[in-house]
């Protein structure tokens, strides 16, 4: 499965310009390299959010400008032409350069359930079958389904990274539906890290297909 850019990590999505003095750092726990003009972050540059996103592009007057990119953490990138913090045209990239489509895509549908390794690649023989996008899949709690990014845990309702130490994110009814599914689910014992510290049940080869 594959996952879509988290509304959390740009300030555009909320509908608010990303506007930025160049002393923000000091208490956002953002930082900025670059050029500055008048105390202004001003031609190209990187802007690093907290959640460890970065804004690669071009800048004027504090604000994203031009042409840039928004590089999140797993590799993914959404890349746009921005006008005074705003995008107002731009496309997501998944980071094995799968082009996500909002309207009409037909990855992973009903009529070609192959994954993208397996369009670029071609199909594996009988018995080497691919899991998941990934050709060595990460295991994943029992219990829990294949989120892509990590595991979505229905006892907690939430999606923790691969290794159980962090909340990605919450999920709620619809989506919770789409991940049962849609998503594969742990079915084996492994040890993973609990999200307090403490062993937990592990599950068998992570996977966005049943």
């Amino acid at each position: 499965l594959k996952q879509f850019f988290s509304s959390s990590s740009c300030a555009f999505l909320f509908g608010r310009s990303t506007e930025v003095p160049a002393n923000m750092s000091l208490w956002s726990g953002t930082s900025h390299t670059g050029g500055t003009k008048n105390e202004w972050m001003e031609g190209e540059g990187q802007f690093k959010f907290p959640n460890g996103v970065v804004y690669e592009g071009q800048f004027h007057k504090g604000e994203f400008h031009g042409e840039g990119a928004l590089v999140y953490p797993n590799g993914g990138r959404y890349v746009a032409t921005w006008e005074r913090g705003y995008a107002v045209e731009g496309k997501y990239v998944y980071n094995d350069g799968l082009l996500y489509e909002d309207r009409n895509w037909q990855y992973m549908s009903a009529k070609d359930r192959r994954f993208y390794t397996e369009v670029l690649e071609g199909l594996k023989p009988a018995g080497e079958t691919l899991l998941t996008n990934e050709k060595t899949p990460t295991p994943i709690p029992k219990g829990t389904y294949d989120h892509g990014d990590g595991y979505y845990d229905p006892l907690t309702e939430q999606i923790m990274s691969y290794d159980g130490k962090e909340v990605i994110s919450y999920v709620g009814e619809t989506q919770e539906k789409w991940i049962k599914e849609h998503c594969r689910k742990g079915f084996e014992d492994v040890a993973i890290p609990a999200h307090g510290g403490e062993d937990s049940p592990g599950g068998g080869a992570a996977g966005a297909q049943q």
